[in-house]
């Protein structure tokens, strides 16, 4: 079952560490809905040094992030 984290409307660090604490308990896949560009960024980079694979889509003015264990 897919897991799913809506960190739109929250600043960061919030949806960096959301995202970390279901990396760290092996949730995947998972998927990231978020309202900034600053917070793709870090999530992104969070996940490329936990060796997970990320693809972005855009969706109206929100992002979605899917995570994927390598």
């Amino acid at each position: 079952m897919e897991n799913i984290i809506d960190a739109c409307g929250l600043s960061c660090p919030q949806p960096v560490l959301l995202t970390k604490a279901a990396i760290e308990k092996e949730d995947f896949p998972l998927t990231v809905l978020v309202d900034a560009q600053c917070a793709v960024e870090n999530i992104s980079r969070l996940a490329g040094n936990k060796g997970c694979r990320i693809t972005v889509e855009t969706k109206g003015d929100q992002f979605q992030l899917l995570l994927v264990k390598e």
